[in-house]
């Protein structure tokens, strides 16, 4: 049975966000018809109207938004409403200054802006809860709601009294005791011993205590835990009244303010919003593949595998530091890479540019001067088609016989860590380097946490897991133990989820499992490189190492690379060990990408990992999203180059420029 993001709508939603209340109704209807001319529906609606909702304090005005919901069922489009947290109303801010955000500097900030209130203040959450609930009431059960959306693009921390009051609370939780406290945060380095409670407060190395590296991960714990608490206190009222609408909230990715996998329990589904034109020029197959990690990060959050694009654009971001327009091609490609990853909707923002204001110049479906008559908007209705081709897909699932451990609370760490460099240490990036041998070679990948299931994967991958728990320790032995195959990275199992260095030094925890120890690191200057040496059957050959050279001894293990310059020439720089019924294996240098895709080439021919193109040309991947007794197999060309395709099943495929090729397995 599929499982859909909402059986009242069993396809695949195309649609995004819509801000009536900045038109005239007589743009209402323009609309209306505009939307049904590009297949747009499904209008995310309410997301910044809380103004608009409660002109002044008490007095809601609906009549509007009726209005235009009463339009978009007699045009057949559905709509998800939104939470209008994110920007309180001027008056709100005017009359109670006390729910603005608090900055690191502790000044309460001025009305502006969004995401702009106090995480911790009553009055606020009172104010969040009591507009859902009037929303609840009016619209819980009207045939065409989707879904609600909490808020929008949750985020930040909040340094007012309120927040730094109850962190102090949330740490008397968590430790019990101050001596236990001191215990995990190591404080008798520098005399930073607390007597009492209230001599704790919230780090910041500008402003505040910056050199304990247990209560700089703590305060990110607590924010995302005030904040999931925060978005629960609004949604409450709409569990209640409407408890068959599903909830979702627009996540940013890998955005490292907020452990998203907090959130995911309380989320029906997920959704999160790619804008790739940060991470550089979108003619490079690396930004597709970073969007593509993304989407699968998104996946492992969600219940059952369901989720959504809920925001990208049609054109270009206004945000960006170049608003360079998409080529042609270009954004139906985008649209089809995440329903090829999984995705059930594909949402921009926003329906028509605004006239004034932060975003007049962020790309829309509906531009300034035109209607139906412009590039995007045409583009745009290609997709509508190209989703509406796709509508027996939605619910259907994926499968993924690797996956990668991706955990912020690691990377906040990792962060924090005052060594062995000062510069960025490139967790994500080393996630990436990880993730990119498996979208080259067509290979689906889950990103999962480190308290997540392991027992269904042939290999795991835990790339600089550099805070470690007991449980997560126990998981990874265990199921290398029962046959599964385990590869780790430097910078891997360096301290306790206190962020202090185990007793037994680096890596102690894995020690059996990998079958090594380690002595220390050397980190390299920014730009310098050394060797490492492969003599394997597979792999014989020489690479580029730089930053991290951890220099490690083998007790059980075996070397399958060594370095070949410096001291700790002919010393083992990758190993792997034989352990129970598994393997695990440990590269222990950061090394250029053509050995990692080497290993990990090896490594799916040897655990034979589904495949089924004999070798993808570069810039092009598979992804196949299964139903039931089909497999529908995407090929992407995530390039500006026409590409050719040999499969083994439906022989030569030619790929023009950001083309994607949809082939159909049936399972006898």
């Amino acid at each position: 049975m599929p499982s859909y993001l909402n059986h009242k709508l069993p396809t695949i939603w195309h649609g995004g966000d819509y801000n009536p209340e900045q038109w005239t109704s007589a743009v209402w209807d323009e609309d209306m018809a505009l939307m049904q001319e590009s297949r747009f529906r499904v209008a995310t609606i309410g997301v910044f109207s809380w103004a608009k909702l409660e002109p002044t304090e008490g007095n809601f005005d609906f009549e509007w938004l009726d209005t235009v919901i009463g339009k978009l069922s007699e045009a057949n489009r559905y709509f998800i409403l939104a939470t209008p947290s994110a920007a309180p109303p001027a008056w709100m801010a005017k009359k109670y200054p006390e729910i603005l955000r608090t900055g690191p500097d502790r000044v309460r900030r001025l009305h502006g802006n969004r995401v702009n209130y106090n995480l911790c203040s009553k009055l606020y959450r009172h104010k969040s809860a009591l507009i859902a609930r009037k929303l609840a009431e009016r619209y819980g059960n009207h045939p065409g709601l989707l879904a609600w959306h909490l808020s929008n693009e949750y985020g930040g921390e909040d340094y007012s009294e309120e927040s730094i009051s109850a962190f102090r609370d949330w740490l008397k939780k968590k430790y019990g005791t101050l001596d236990a406290l001191n215990d995990a945060y190591w404080t008798t380095f520098w005399s930073h011993c607390y007597t009492e409670w209230d001599q704790i407060s919230a780090p910041g190395a500008a402003y505040a205590e910056g050199s304990i590296q247990g209560l700089t991960v703590d305060w990110l714990r607590f924010t995302t835990d005030i904040t999931v608490d925060f978005m629960l206190n609004e949604a409450a009222p709409l569990r209640e009244l409407a408890p068959e609408v599903p909830h979702t909230t627009n996540l940013m990715g890998t955005y490292p303010g907020l452990d998203y996998r907090k959130f995911s329990p309380y989320l029906d589904f997920a959704c999160w919003d790619s804008y790739p034109g940060f991470a550089g020029s979108l003619d490079q197959t690396s930004v597709w593949i970073e969007v593509a990690f993304k989407h699968d990060l998104t996946r492992g959050l969600s219940k059952n595998g369901k989720w959504m694009l809920m925001e990208f654009t049609p054109n270009s971001s206004n945000w960006y530091p170049t608003m360079t327009a998409k080529r042609p091609g270009v954004h139906k490609f985008e649209a089809l890479q995440a329903v090829a990853h999984g995705a059930d909707g594909v949402h921009y923002f926003q329906w028509r540019q605004s006239r004034g204001s932060q975003e007049q110049f962020h790309g829309a479906v509906v531009n300034h001067g035109t209607t139906n008559n412009g590039r995007i908007f045409n583009e745009v209705k290609q997709v509508g088609f190209a989703v509406d081709e796709l509508c027996h897909l939605a619910g259907t699932t994926r499968k993924a016989e690797v996956a990668i451990i991706y955990d912020w609370q690691s990377r906040w760490a990792l962060d924090a860590a005052v060594g062995p460099v000062q510069r960025d240490k490139g967790y994500e990036k080393t996630c990436l380097h990880h993730y990119r041998p498996f979208w080259e070679a067509g290979v689906a990948v889950d990103i999962v946490g480190p308290n997540d299931s392991f027992e269904h994967y042939k290999l795991v991958i835990a790339p600089m897991l550099y805070s470690i728990s007991d449980s997560t320790t126990k998981s990874l032995v265990e199921y290398v133990s029962s046959g599964g195959t385990l590869l780790c990275t430097y910078l891997t199992a360096l301290t306790d989820q206190n962020s202090l260095v185990f007793d037994e030094g680096y890596l102690s925890p894995l020690r059996e499992v990998l079958g090594i120890w380690s002595e220390e690191i050397d980190a390299l200057p920014e730009g310098k490189h050394i060797h490492i040496r492969t003599g394997t059957e597979q792999l014989q050959d020489r690479f580029a190492a730089s930053d991290f050279c951890e220099l490690i001894h083998l007790t059980t293990a075996e070397a399958i690379a060594w370095y070949d310059e410096e001291f700790y020439a002919g010393r083992p720089a990758a190993t792997v060990n034989k352990f129970g019924n598994g393997k695990a294996i440990y590269v222990a240098s950061r090394n250029e990408q053509r050995f990692t895709n080497q290993l990990f080439s090896a490594l799916i021919e040897e655990l034979e990992i589904n495949k089924h193109a004999n070798q993808l040309p570069e810039g092009v991947t598979r992804q196949v999203r299964y139903g039931d007794q089909v497999e529908y197999h995407f090929y992407l060309n995530a390039s500006p180059d026409s590409k050719i395709v040999e499969t083994d099943r439906w022989g030569r495929l030619h790929l023009g420029p950001w083309q994607v090729e949809l082939v159909e397995h049936r399972i006898e």
